[in-house]
This record gives structure tokens, C-alpha cells and sequence, in this order.
């Protein structure tokens, strides 16, 4: 094998790729998507405010009306002593956004409520209702056990429980950890390196097909042989993808930074001086429950919590780990596609035969989705093991620890598979990729190929 050759293959590669639009488009519009994930949320909520709705309140019941506070998304008027039809048929004339009837009392104790405006009212006005008539009648209901602090005694004996965890080194030592990290790291690995692979392993089948339909490739064969092509291309389209990832990861980070400088970072939070019990009662959790989220969100504890346990990771071996499985993942994928791209002459006829190639990799991507749960268990293990899957598998287990002995190992057994899928390869292409006379490539004749001296 010429490795000057490959290397003028791979600068071709590389430079022919980097220079076309659709690299350009999507290396910068990816990290605006991105970064529109990260602070459109934030700042459609921030934007995003109704004008005050005027509620008409027919509160037949006494009990609700006296905890019904005006702000400035919903004004409550009391015309508990209006008619009902009257309001509903005038209501065009009225200033009121919608009307809202509470009926009397009834003998369980309890009320039924209808509202009544020409457009919907809207969450707001819903969540707050509903939560301000369950607290009337909590109230009203305490009240008829005619016993002195008994709504008091309710509210001490309610528990508010909170579960720390805690992990413990080799050392002996326990260090805090929130398992929601792990899961989303989990997540994000699994997600990448499934599509990278995927999408970066078709790219490299495309390329061998568009060239062999062109005749491009008779050209290049000309001056390399075919085992320095189709290593060259493989390499150069890694390098291709490497740098478009990188480019994403610096230009969603300036964007999402950049977003956070303009707008300010307590306003892109939420942080907009709003009573968080205030907002989590409107969502309809009754103030108690809403008090002990509140304090949970903004005792700093909590950011200690994450942070430690991002601390605590390790995150130069997590992302030496990715770097490796996708490597060698992407090399034993890639080989493969180049193979079926070129044993065929069309991407229809490569798209029927790559989809034995494919299963492998979902089903790695569903074992994935089970490790979230269950990371030391037989499947997920296994997965991890088995190199077609094992990519995926093994960055979804290792957030959650995984010995260095089974990392080693599972690395060991991708790198040999792709040794020898790279040569099985090899061997389909060298006959492949100057196949041609319309016969369509079946299975068998690639196994025939493999078998030829």
C-alpha cells in the first residue's frame, strides 16, 4: 500500500468536500439551529406575553371570589350579582375577556366551575382558576371539622422529601451525583455518535457511487491503485467530518454566548423578578407543593449538586472515549458503505443493499435508549461488546461508569472487526469499483468477489 498515494487522495477529498456549498450551508446553519434550540425557548416565553384578559367572576359559592388576586395578566371582577344569561349574551359589549360562573356549594361539600368567552381564554386563566377554586374548597372542606389549626396541622405534617445521591470512588470517597446528568450525557453521546457514523458512512457510499457513474473514478484509478482510493476517501471524509464538527462546537458556543451578551443572562433564564410560588401556583400546584419547588430551584445546593457532579466526571476520558469509538466505528461502517457503493452503479440500487448495514446501528441506537435505564445489565453489556453496536452502546454506558478493562476491550474488539471488515472490503472494491455493464450486484456476487485471488 502507497501512503503518498492515499495522501493525495485524502487532500483531494478533503479539499473537493470543504469547498462545495452544501458543506459551507450546513456547517453554519447547523449551530444556528443549535443555538435557536438552546434560546428560542427563552426568549418566544420572554416575548411572548398575552395582554391582560378582564375575567368576569359569578361566584354563586362565596368561597372563591375572596382568593381570586387581580396582576397584570388576569383582572378578576366580581358580578357575582349579574345575571348569567345577561353576561353571555352582552358579552361582546363588555370589557370582559370571558366569564367564569361558580356554582353554590354542593352537598359533597365541593363546586363545579364553567367558563364562557367568544375566543379561548387561554392556560393562564385556566391553570389559575383551577388552582384557586381547589384551594377554596380544601379551605371550606378543613373549616366544617370545626377543629382550631387544623388547616395548620395539615400543612406541618405534609413531608417534603429530598433524595441526594452519592457515589463512591475507589478511594472510599463519596461525591455527590444527579443522575439527570448522566442520562443527558448518556443521551447526547448515543444521539452523535450514532448520527456522525450514519450520516458521514452514507456520505463516503454516495461518493464512490457518483464517482464510478461519472467515470471520474477510471481517471483516479489511473494514478493509485484501488486499495489507496478507497482508504483516501475514507480518511478524507473522517477529516471532513471531524472539522465540521469541531466548527460546530466553537460556532454554537459564540452564537449561544453572544445570544446571552445581548439579552442579558437572568433574562434568557427566566429570572424576571416574577414570584416563582406565584407562577408555579398559575400552573395550577397548590402553594405548598409550588413553595417546596421554588425553594428546591433556587436553593444553591442544587447548582452546587450539578456542578460537583459534573466536576466529578471525567470529562478528558468521556470525550478521548468519543473520539475513539467514533473513529473506529465510523472505519468499520465507512468500509462497508464503500463496499456496496462500489459494487453498485446507482444510489437506488446501494440504498437496497446497505440495509443490512444499517440494522446493526439501530439496533445499537435502541440498546442505547435501554442503557439510560439499565447500564450494567446483560444487553447493554453486551452491546458494548459487539463491535457493530458497540459505538453506541459504550458512549451511552460510560457517563455512568464503565471499568477501563471492558473500554480497552471493547475498543480492541472494534479495532479488529474493522481490520478485518477493511479487508473484506478491499477485496469487494478492487473488483467493484470497475464493475459495470447495467447487471445489478446481488449478495452472492459480492461474496463471489471476496472469494477471487
Amino acid at each position: 500500500m502507497n501512503f503518498r498515494s492515499i495522501n493525495v487522495v485524502i487532500s483531494r477529498e478533503y479539499t473537493t468536500r470543504v469547498k462545495k456549498k452544501s458543506f459551507l450551508v450546513t456547517t453554519f446553519l447547523v449551530p444556528v439551529l443549535f443555538a435557536a434550540l438552546c434560546c428560542v425557548p427563552a426568549l418566544i416565553m420572554m416575548f411572548n406575553k398575552d395582554e391582560m384578559k378582564m375575567i368576569a367572576v359569578i361566584d354563586k359559592s362565596g368561597i372563591v371570589m375572596p382568593l381570586l388576586e387581580s396582576n397584570d395578566e388576569v383582572q378578576w371582577a366580581d358580578c357575582s350579582n349579574c345575571n348569567l344569561d345577561s353576561l353571555k349574551a352582552g358579552i361582546s359589549d363588555l370589557p370582559y375577556s370571558g366569564i367564569a360562573y361558580i356554582t353554590p356549594v354542593g352537598e359533597d361539600n365541593n363546586v363545579s366551575v364553567m367558563t364562557y368567552s367568544e375566543k379561548p381564554m387561554g392556560m393562564t386563566v385556566t391553570s389559575i382558576l383551577e388552582s384557586k377554586v381547589k384551594t377554596a374548597v380544601e379551605d371550606y372542606r378543613i373549616s366544617k371539622y370545626n377543629i382550631d389549626g387544623l388547616k395548620q396541622i395539615m400543612e406541618d405534617v405534609r413531608p417534603e422529601v429530598h433524595i441526594k445521591s452519592f457515589t463512591i470512588g475507589e478511594d472510599g470517597e463519596a461525591t455527590i451525583s444527579n443522575e439527570s446528568v448522566y442520562m443527558i450525557l448518556s443521551m447526547v453521546f448515543g444521539i452523535i455518535i450514532f448520527m456522525f457514523v450514519t450520516m458521514f458512512s452514507a456520505s463516503v457510499m454516495q461518493s464512490v457511487v457518483e464517482e464510478k457513474q461519472s467515470k471520474v473514478v477510471e481517471v483516479l484509478l489511473s494514478s493509485v491503485g484501488t486499495l489507496e482510493l478507497m482508504f483516501g476517501k475514507i480518511v478524507g471524509v473522517a477529516l471532513v467530518a471531524l472539522t465540521q464538527f469541531l466548527l460546530w462546537i466553537v460556532l454554537t458556543a459564540l452564537l449561544v454566548s453572544g445570544v446571552f451578551a445581548f439579552v442579558g443572562t437572568e433574562t434568557l433564564m427566566g429570572t424576571t423578578g416574577q414570584d416563582p410560588v406565584a407562577m408555579m401556583s398559575g400552573m395550577g400546584v397548590s402553594s405548598p407543593e409550588a413553595g417546596a419547588v421554588a425553594d428546591l430551584a433556587q436553593n444553591p445546593t442544587e447548582l452546587q449538586e450539578i456542578m460537583q457532579t459534573i466536576a466529578g466526571l471525567d470529562i478528558a476520558g468521556m470525550l478521548v472515549a468519543f473520539l475513539f469509538f467514533f473513529i473506529f466505528g465510523y472505519l468499520l461502517y465507512a468500509s462497508m458503505f464503500a463496499a456496496i457503493g462500489s459494487a453498485t452503479e446507482s444510489m437506488e440500487e446501494s440504498n437496497n443493499l446497505q440495509m443490512p448495514l444499517t440494522l446493526p446501528l439501530m439496533l445499537g441506537y435502541f440498546i442505547a435508549l435501554y442503557s439510560w435505564n439499565a447500564p450494567d445489565s446483560a444487553l447493554a453489556v453486551w452491546g458494548s461488546m459487539i463491535p457493530f453496536t458497540s459505538p453506541i452502546v459504550m458512549l451511552a454506558r460510560i457517563p455512568f461508569g464503565v471499568p477501563v478493562w471492558e473500554i480497552v476491550l471493547s475498543l480492541g474488539i472494534l479495532f479488529l472487526t474493522f481490520c478485518l471488515m477493511a479487508w473484506l472490503s478491499a477485496r469487494i472494491y478492487r473488483v467493484g469499483i470497475l464493475s459495470s455493464g447495467g447487471k445489478k450486484t446481488t449478495w452472492k456476487d459480492i461474496f463471489k468477489w471476496i472469494t477471487l485471488k
